[in-house]
């Protein structure tokens, strides 16, 4: 985990119960069955409605966790801000940069979704590569197919270019 309980965390508040603690831990990944992750409605709402001012929280999870489910929660909460209308999401391409060489489908999936609506230049070389790589090597025991998201975000690139 990347937040542990503390003062510091400003996500928790332990002089009442009125906020609850969110660390971005509810998200259960696909199983057979569910091909979608699930999500705490309330915890992805609490930091969407705190819009700008959760980022630097967010992007600390994104630095420095390595906890898949919290990854793809922290990556599904910044989804739904782009879809909210939060700014800055766009310049925190660094951050996500850290998973573009990664093998799991379902952070794949969001990372894609993100370059997508923030249209990063720099994240086309990388979604291309995930596809190349994704299609030589493709996933075994997988739920769903993160080639469809990958592949509508560079299709999504392109398409922005030829409308100029």
């Amino acid at each position: 985990m990347v937040q542990p309980i503390s003062h510091i965390n400003p996500y928790y508040n332990s002089t009442t119960l009125l906020r609850p603690y969110y660390a971005c831990t509810s998200c259960l990944l696909p199983t057979y069955g569910r091909n979608g992750c699930m999500f705490d409605k309330e915890e992805v709402d609490f930091f969407v409605k705190e819009g700008e001012k959760a980022l630097p929280y967010l992007t600390n999870i994104l630095a420095l966790s390595n906890n898949e489910p919290q990854i793809v929660e922290t990556m599904h909460i910044m989804n739904k801000m782009i879809d909210n209308g939060v700014k800055g999401i766009d310049k925190l391409y660094p951050y996500f940069a850290r998973f573009n060489n990664t093998t799991s489908p379902n952070i794949q999936s969001y990372l894609a979704g993100i370059y997508r609506k923030t249209q990063v230049p720099d994240a086309f070389g990388p979604l291309v590569k995930m596809l190349v790589r994704n299609s030589i090597s493709p996933f075994k025991n997988q739920f769903f197919d993160p080639n469809e998201e990958i592949g509508g975000a560079i299709l999504s690139y392109v398409s922005d270019k030829f409308r100029k």
